[in-house]
């Protein structure tokens, strides 16, 4: 058991404020933090308890867009009827991810924030050396099982993966995450490992995310979340993708598409080539299957996740053919 100081936070600016200390972490539904604490990657000094802050929980959906407070369950949002007509990839990777009761507690924020399920991050005890957890001391998953690793946006310093479902789509929606000090594009959000994998997102000490926003488009209302994994339910994917596609007023000629990929990369990734391929072609299975092939532009496998190379493009393919209406 270890011991920890717990502050309940009566306010944003308190809770930044405490945030800012040596050894402190947040706390909102929890699902994260008990999990990295029962395997001793967590090992906090203080818990800064933000369940008690007012007006950070609520989903609204109107005209311009949908706003999602850091406090929002998961469940809230899935089940949230606009959300699921006009933002559908959205709730479709939220009814996806983890089990219903963990959908019942875990929020949003703390859902964009979850660690990478590495096996060899969460073993500190097994694998010593790891930079996510002590820079500068290896990554021990290089030369190791790696069929749950990346293939894209990899270093030698790191290669694990990002496991969300939410993120994905949000990145695919071109969603906005607001701060207590600023508003940040999910584009910039995360961070590519590349020598400092420790440093997960752009969040300075102190900041916090307070809600996401994803403007209201006819590409985000005709959008979709298709996630391949090893078994149907509880499980991470091998791959994904978030697709948002808008039509040419002929219906089939491709006027704006874009395409976020997950189970694959060490953040959410954009996949710009195949978005950049399909941009004004008419929708038939030969292009899309084609220009598919370029979503694994840049990747590079090791060892047991070769696969995904030849995974991902099949599942970028089917989603675009689905939300465009070919099954």
């Amino acid at each position: 058991m270890m011991n920890f100081d717990y502050s309940r936070a009566t306010s944003l600016d308190e809770a930044a404020q405490l945030a800012r200390q040596p050894g402190a972490v947040l706390l909102a539904g929890g699902t994260t933090l008990l999990d990295l604490a029962k395997c001793d990657v967590a090992r906090p000094d203080r818990v800064i308890d933000l369940t008690w802050l007012p007006g950070l929980d609520t989903v609204a959906v109107d005209e311009a867009g949908l706003t999602i407070g850091a406090l929002a369950s998961m469940r809230r949002v899935a089940e949230d009827a606009g959300v699921r007509q006009r933002f559908p990839a959205i709730a479709e990777s939220l009814q996806l991810a983890a089990s219903a009761q963990l959908r019942n507690m875990a929020t949003i924020g703390g859902n964009l924030l979850q660690r990478t399920r590495c096996p060899y991050f969460r073993d500190p005890a097994g694998f010593p050396n790891c930079n996510k957890r002590h820079p500068g001391s290896g990554c021990s998953a290089l030369g190791g099982v790696t069929r749950d690793h990346a293939v894209l946006g990899t270093s030698e310093a790191c290669i694990a993966l990002y496991p969300g479902d939410l993120a994905v789509a949000l990145t695919a929606l071109g969603a906005t995450i607001h701060t207590t000090a600023r508003r940040v594009p999910i584009d910039e959000f995360f961070c590519i490992p590349g020598d400092t994998p420790e440093r997960e997102t752009v969040l300075e000490p102190g900041e916090i995310i307070t809600s996401v926003s994803v403007e209201a488009s006819p590409l985000a209302a005709n959008s979709t979340y298709l996630k391949i994994r090893d078994r149907q339910s509880y499980e991470f994917a091998a791959a994904s993708a978030a697709v948002g596609l808008e039509f040419e007023p002929d219906g089939t000629t491709i006027r704006d598409i874009r395409i976020a990929l997950g189970g694959v990369a060490t953040k959410p990734w954009r996949a710009t080539a195949v978005e950049d391929a399909l941009r004004g072609r008419r929708l038939d299975e030969r292009t899309v299957r084609e220009a598919s092939r370029g979503a694994m532009d840049g990747a590079l496998p090791r060892g047991g996740n070769a696969y995904k190379i030849a995974l991902c493009p099949r599942v970028v393919a089917r989603a675009i053919l689905n939300v465009g209406g070919i099954r």
